[in-house]
């Protein structure tokens, strides 16, 4: 048995030895790569483990603690030791779609549903300004009151007055004459997670009205018009397997995203998947470390999701690979009701105005938080 632990320890190290020098794998070589943190045993020595403050920041293996390690030499290539930060403005909390894993799901009727004046959207940007960010990120549910014309109006004012900044947009599928008019208006990115890059999986998350082949389309759209453009997974979402992320880590290995989102699942006490399992830390981390082996240059969240499910959990992500974070700008009045999952983080270091309780514990980890618009860096295999 510790022969064949050990011999699938050295094909591991050699598929992420591979993954650094080539940015690519065959799909089945990505499922062994994930299959061997996902399906690996317990081992019963202390001994086939070392010390490692990179992905977990707790003991770990060999293989795993090298993948970070790589993950973060590579990210240092790129961008050296700084975090952009994100000013997150959650505009609306309502949503015309049903996504089975979802707390603001349509069918949640328990969810206390609120809406984001313009007046108020321009102030957090201000506040935010004044704190040092330089890209504010409109996140929302599908809400119709947000409309092609509203939302246009909103990039315009806010582009008037901090000519500086970036305007992230995260608002759902919608067609492409609404992104096209949308960036015409100066929007400069676009967050959308593909959520998987299987379809049967994505049936399996969402009612029969929403179509994979939209959500692709979308991506497509977004990326031919010439937005930064983002995509993501949860990870350890319900009939999540090995082969599905597999999937995914080859979808965007070829779409080549300029963002890319994931965390853990979390699941919402109001929805279907309320007793499902949460994804993991170790995980999380993981992926994040293959993801930026898959395309050095791409900016890497560590999500909202890591910190909830770990107090370590951002730090964490960023010792793994990851370059983003996105404290919350919305109104204190309104950010326990853009409940996603349970027990999201809302106060404390995800209150932009503790900016400065973020920079230390950036810091405490060896990297510093910067004031820049944070855009993509192009990058040349040396």
């Amino acid at each position: 048995m510790e022969m064949e632990e050990e011999r699938t320890e050295k094909r591991t190290i050699s598929l992420i030895e591979k993954l650094e020098a080539q940015h690519s794998l065959t799909l089945a070589e990505y499922e062994a790569l994930v299959g061997y943190m996902v399906e690996r045993p317990v081992p019963d020595s202390a001994e086939r483990f070392l010390e490692c403050k990179a992905s977990t920041g707790r003991r770990t293996d060999r293989a795993a603690a090298l993948l970070a390690e790589k993950a973060v030499a590579a990210r240092q290539q790129v961008y050296g030791k700084d975090v952009y930060i994100r000013g997150l403005i959650e505009i609306s909390n309502i949503c015309k779609n049903d996504c089975y894993y979802c707390g603001i799901r349509r069918s949640n009727r328990s969810c206390e549903r609120y809406r984001l004046s313009e007046q108020e959207i321009l102030e957090c940007c201000a506040t935010g300004y004044a704190l040092g960010f330089r890209t504010f990120v409109l996140q929302g549910g599908e809400d119709a009151h947000f409309s092609d014309e509203v939302v246009c109006r909103l990039i315009g004012q806010i582009k008037k007055n901090h000519p500086d900044c970036a305007v992230t947009l995260s608002l759902g599928e919608r067609s492409r004459e609404s992104y096209q008019r949308m960036y015409d208006a100066g929007a400069d990115r676009y967050l959308l997670r593909h959520e998987t890059a299987d379809k049967a999986h994505y049936e399996k998350l969402h009612p029969p009205q929403m179509s994979f082949d939209n959500r692709m389309r979308c991506l497509r759209d977004l990326k031919e018009i010439g937005y930064q453009v983002g995509c993501g997974f949860m990870v350890g979402s319900p009939y999540q397997t090995v082969q599905t992320i597999s999937e995914d880590l080859k979808f965007i290995e070829e779409f080549r995203p300029d963002m890319c989102g994931i965390g853990p699942f979390v699941p919402h006490q109001a929805t279907p998947f309320a007793k499902e399992s949460a994804g993991t830390v170790e995980l999380t981390c993981y992926l994040l470390s293959i993801i930026r082996l898959i395309h050095p240059n791409v900016l890497l969240p560590s999500t909202t999701a890591l910190g909830t499910i770990d107090p370590q959990g951002r730090e964490k992500g960023i010792l793994s690979g990851a370059n983003v974070v996105m404290p919350n700008l919305s109104p204190v009045s309104v950010r326990k009701k853009y409940e996603l999952y349970d027990n999201k983080i809302c106060t404390g270091e995800e209150s932009a105005q503790c900016r400065h309780c973020l920079e230390q514990r950036m810091e405490s980890i060896g990297y510093h938080v910067v004031t820049a618009r944070g855009d993509v860096k192009e990058w040349r295999d040396s």
